[in-house]
């Protein structure tokens, strides 16, 4: 990435207009474990002062004592990634455009966009570059397309953002349509999929010279050998390509990442 890049990384901040960016620690988990945990107090209480069973309401109390730990970690996970928190989100979306040798001309696409934080981040970044997010916007995020589009205009990038539905399985683009190709912490939640698969559908659409940083929780279990991955991709002529260990660039430690659930976070880089 070019130095003027890197300078535009540091002084772009998003989220100081009072738009919503969600938090990778959704928000129906959180209310899940919150609920969980007033119900198994309720019990507890019940157990003992009605059914008086003691033995009842020492497995509530043991229950409650567990959640409340959960919830306590969810609570420093969700302040960790939020935009007006420990700001890790954004931290991990400059690091991933920090890495794309790109010249800013012609469209970017990224891949699971979700609020749309990173679209809008390539398009302050590229002022030239037109950017197109899709998404499944599944139920589990409070996102959609109209609080992308909400985000996009609120940051004064809505007229180069462009969002829609999209299944990252099979991408509704023709071969070689974009210039750029982008995604964050995405197919790791496509159960059933072949993981490489994934990436190839993604490459599919990039444009011969194109580049691309695709960013997620690459455990071996789900995406087998990705060092092989990688070379296979060079044997077929891709350049440049590389594996970034963002667990330890972002979060400075495996250690740190695996604490927010994120101890595999790879980067798959190049250029076709």
């Amino acid at each position: 990435m070019s130095d003027r890049n890197e300078k535009s990384q540091k002084v772009i901040r998003l989220g100081t207009h009072g738009e919503d960016y969600g938090n990778w620690m959704s928000d129906p988990v959180f209310y899940m474990v919150c609920g969980l945990t007033a119900l198994a107090a309720l019990l507890a209480v019940l157990s003992f002062a009605v059914l008086h069973i003691p033995v009842l309401c020492l497995l509530f109390v043991t229950a409650v004592v567990g959640l409340l730990a959960l919830l306590g970690w969810i609570t420093w996970i969700r302040r960790q990634y939020a935009f007006d928190g420990g700001r890790i989100m954004e931290q991990v979306h400059q690091t991933i455009l920090s890495y794309m040798d790109y010249d800013g001309k012609g469209t970017l696409l990224d891949v699971g966009c979700g609020s749309g934080a990173l679209s809008i981040r390539a398009a302050l970044t590229w002022q030239e570059a037109k950017v197109m997010g899709i998404d499944y916007w599944a139920a589990v995020y409070s996102y959609s397309q109209a609080l992308c589009e909400k985000n996009a205009a609120s940051e004064g990038a809505g007229s180069r953002c462009i969002f829609q539905h999209g299944d990252a399985n099979k991408l509704d683009f023709p071969d070689e349509s974009f210039d750029a190709v982008v995604s964050n912490y995405v197919y790791h939640n496509i159960t059933g999929a072949d993981k490489q698969k994934l990436l190839l559908e993604t490459l599919r659409v990039l444009k011969k010279g194109g580049v691309f940083a695709l960013n997620d929780e690459m455990k071996p279990r789900m995406y087998g050998d990705m060092e092989e991955f990688a070379q296979n991709l060079r044997d077929m002529g891709y350049e440049e390509v590389r594996l970034i260990d963002t667990a330890k660039e972002v979060f400075g430690s495996h250690r740190r990442a695996a604490m927010m659930m994120l101890g595999e976070s790879k980067m798959l880089v190049g250029r076709k």
